[in-house]
């Protein structure tokens, strides 16, 4: 019994040896992104149709609108279809989820967008307690309507001024931990994650459940951040260029709730920065 006990402990062990072995070279990014529309704001604004053969070329499938470029929901729709591509996201201006929450659900549920997010909080100075309770009490509000009207999940992109301190945390703790998960769900931008100073790998870690969306972005090596939530554009910078471990962000992510992955590169280079983001992507191994 004392020998059969030892060869399966043996076996138990190489078997560990060999899958963490095997886990070594396997790829952490097989997929391919979906891309944030932001980054081609100004081609899509022009001309959208061109602007989407463009990204199929790039092999982009998967989209975050954050404006419909002058088309109704419905033409962008059938742009997206006649190409096999997707918007799975769409975001809006928090006004606009407010107060036109149905139109809001409406043109999601056309575009076939299973998200709604609001990525800016309106307001002036340093953001505050009193402002997070609004905002709380504002998003459980959407999120509900959201949901129970147009089955969409509404989710609130981070923007860098909610990092300030309030009791042992910060007051994105406080937005997460007081948003109802029925209803709020969340996209981790990682530069405005990491530019007020925290981790975007442990927050992921702090709330697995809670975030469904990611804004894959770099900061330029030598910029210092602030609570402002503002940086010139020219600080976006092509994964693995900048000053962001994105290998362990996404580590963390895959063994969270995060289900869609979208590229933003907010500067006037992405043209060059976004091929180079996802052959950075591609290379990334356990």
């Amino acid at each position: 019994m004392k020998i059969k006990k030892i060869l399966i402990a043996s076996m138990v062990f190489v078997l560990g040896v060999n899958t963490l072995f095997a886990q070594k070279g396997k790829p952490l990014f097989p997929e391919t992104p979906g891309m944030v529309s932001y980054t081609f704001r100004k081609s899509l604004a022009k001309d959208p149709a061109a602007t989407l053969d463009t990204l199929q070329k790039l092999g982009i499938k998967d989209m975050e609108f954050s404006s419909l470029f002058g088309k109704t929901a419905a033409e962008l729709r059938k742009l997206l279809d006649e190409r096999g591509m997707k918007c799975s996201s769409f975001g809006v201006q928090y006004p606009d989820a407010l107060d036109k929450t149905k139109e809001v659900g409406e043109n999601a549920k056309m575009l076939g967008a299973k998200f709604v997010r609001v990525a800016w909080i309106p307001h002036k100075g340093p953001f505050t307690l009193e402002m997070a309770e609004k905002t709380v009490a504002d998003f459980n509000k959407i999120g509900k309507q959201l949901k129970e009207e147009f089955g969409i999940t509404f989710c609130y992109h981070n923007h860098g001024y909610e990092f300030e301190k309030h009791e042992d945390g910060t007051l994105m703790d406080y937005i997460i931990q007081k948003t109802d998960p029925k209803y709020v769900s969340f996209e981790i931008d990682l530069l405005w994650t990491f530019f007020p100073g925290a981790d975007p790998a442990a927050l992921i870690a702090k709330y697995p459940k809670r975030f469904k969306l990611m804004h894959m972005k770099d900061l330029k090596k030598g910029v210092t951040g602030n609570m402002s939530g503002g940086t010139p554009v020219e600080n976006d910078v092509a994964l693995g260029t900048g000053q962001l471990d994105i290998p362990a962000i996404l580590r963390a992510a895959k063994k969270s709730s995060i289900e869609h992955y979208y590229i933003e590169d907010e500067s006037p280079s992405y043209a060059t920065q976004v091929p180079q983001t996802m052959a950075y992507l591609k290379s990334l191994t356990y």
